[in-house]
């Protein structure tokens, strides 16, 4: 973030309510619509045997007439590959048209226990290191196995895999990584679930997002006695407005006896884990980042609600974990959640970046899998790729956070100052009444779904709260860049039980500043 103005601080004691939102196709009807897939490639729908014996239902897709070998690229998800039906077409298809158009095969597949696979599911499987037996399995002992079929299987297939995914399916795609099968030779994990409890979707650094979680699992998490390609319709908000709603359903507990009683597993578990427990830890796969074979290319957004945190942090634990020469890549734009592959990046509610952000990563995308998997361009990608706002531009970095980067610190001062030098008094403090019948919301419409926007969202709403410390510098006399991680480092004492605190570092726009819609 490239700062031209000057700082502000809000913080605050707050229930903070967002939620899930569900990914949206947003191709228009001509390339990736049904008729141009169906005239491009063939389906085929198969059962793969998993180790232990257990069947995965898996969608094949082979480019017509085939002349050559492909490469495959498969995708692994929760999210249902083929709700149409055999003679429909998936819609993981449809983000995928240049490479269609390049010549690649694409191999869908429903995870253990999900949709029409066989098995009992498990939310963000944990890693087994200690494998004696076929009955032993994991999300990376699925992905193996399945790949093994397919380059066994596939007519015309050149041996070589490539894997991707997006949020869920990119905690499958980091899955792969670990004991990877050896045709497996690019994967690009995108905004991955990686820390559920840490950083990641349900908790930030420990805080429960309870809209998002809520949301989600009213309908993800309900079970699935029998095979089936339908989705599952989620709770029947009596109101579309979110904050009412949970301000009135009290505390979280009470998610159980007023809406899911105790059918949806995984919520039971969130309850039941308020902290960083043996529970998380093992369901934490960056200490597993070793030994990586495949080239890799984490792709993440400044501004996803959801996971910002993973794409971070995957990249620096394999950078980490592994000799020097791995293959290790990082992307991160001016993006909400998944947006770099489904829209064209312009813009993030009423701030825009000057060009359409997202060509850099479909372009990026291509080069990747064309090299790895068909030894075709050159490979010319640099480690990092950040997009730098403010100055609206890609930057390109041999490392990440960069080298060159120095740490700086912002003090609170008396009469709401911020500011780069220390205080010289001690003993100073200030303080505030939080009323949790009253607490303060993350944007100051009213709505029944998590915006996307709320990001962006002008803060004044909630400065002019009482519950609300703001803390201000003067003018900045140069630009500054911010990159890498913003820690709050606060000291406080509270006469309640206890509290989640929200810090947001804000640029403040001057009064002057130019209307940057086109």
């Amino acid at each position: 973030m490239k700062i031209t103005t000057r700082f502000c601080i809000l913080l605050s004691l707050l229930f903070f309510f967002s939620i899930w939102l569900p990914a949206q196709d947003s191709f228009n009807p001509e390339p990736g619509s049904q008729p141009w897939l169906k005239e491009r490639l063939d389906k085929k729908e198969v059962y793969i045997q998993m180790r232990d014996g257990v069947k995965l239902f898996t969608s094949i897709y082979t480019p017509k007439n085939a002349a050559a070998n492909y490469p495959i690229i498969m995708i692994r998800t929760p999210y249902n590959i083929e709700s149409t039906g055999p003679e429909g077409y998936s819609r993981y298809l449809q983000g995928n048209v240049q490479l269609i158009e390049e010549g690649y095969i694409f191999a869908f597949q429903d995870v253990r226990g999900k949709y029409m696979s066989e098995g009992e599911y498990m939310d963000i499987r944990p890693f087994n290191p200690d494998k004696h037996n076929s009955k032993d399995i994991d999300e990376s002992s699925d992905t193996y196995d399945a790949i093994d079929w397919l380059v066994k299987n596939v007519p015309h297939n050149n041996g070589r895999v490539g894997i991707f995914g997006i949020s869920y399916p990119g905690f499958y795609s980091t899955m792969s990584l670990i004991e990877a099968h050896p045709a497996l030779k690019a994967v690009s994990p995108q905004a991955p679930v990686t820390n559920w409890f840490i950083g990641d979707d349900f908790h930030h650094n420990g805080a429960f997002f309870i809209m998002d979680a809520f949301a989600f699992y009213s309908s993800f998490g309900r079970p699935r006695p029998v095979p089936t390609r339908t989705d599952l319709p989620g709770f029947d908000f009596p109101s579309e407005d979110n904050y009412d709603f949970f301000l009135r359903l009290g505390p979280v507990k009470n998610t159980q006896k007023v809406c899911f009683g105790d059918t949806i597993k995984f919520w039971n578990d969130l309850l039941s884990h308020p902290d960083y427990d043996d529970f998380w830890k093992a369901r934490n796969p960056l200490p597993h980042l070793k030994n990586t074979t495949p080239a890799v290319l984490t792709v993440g957004g400044w501004f996803d609600a959801e996971d910002c945190w993973g794409p971070q942090h995957l990249y620096a634990a394999i950078e980490r974990q592994n000799p020097a020469n791995i293959s290790n890549r990082v992307m991160i734009g001016p993006w909400y959640h998944g947006q770099w592959a489904r829209d064209n990046g312009l813009h993030l509610g009423n701030i825009y970046w000057g060009s359409e952000t997202a060509k850099k990563y479909k372009e990026a995308e291509l080069q990747f899998f064309n090299y790895y998997l068909k030894d075709k361009g050159q490979m010319t990608l640099p480690e990092a790729s950040i997009f730098v706002t403010g100055a609206n531009e890609w930057r390109s970095f041999d490392q990440w956070p960069p080298q060159n980067a120095v740490e700086k610190t912002l003090y609170f001062h008396n009469n709401g100052k911020l500011d780069f030098s220390a205080p010289t008094t001690t003993g100073g403090f200030d303080e505030y009444v939080s009323n949790p019948l009253k607490p303060v919301p993350y944007t100051e419409d009213v709505h029944l779904e998590r915006t996307r926007e709320y990001m962006t969202d002008d803060q004044r709403f909630a400065a002019r709260r009482p519950d609300v410390m703001v803390y201000e510098t003067d003018l900045l006399p140069e630009d500054m860049t911010l990159t890498g991680p913003v820690w709050a480092d606060l000291i406080v004492s509270t006469t309640g039980t206890d509290a989640d605190y929200v810090v947001k570092l804000i640029d403040v726009f001057p009064d002057t500043a130019p209307d940057n819609m086109p």
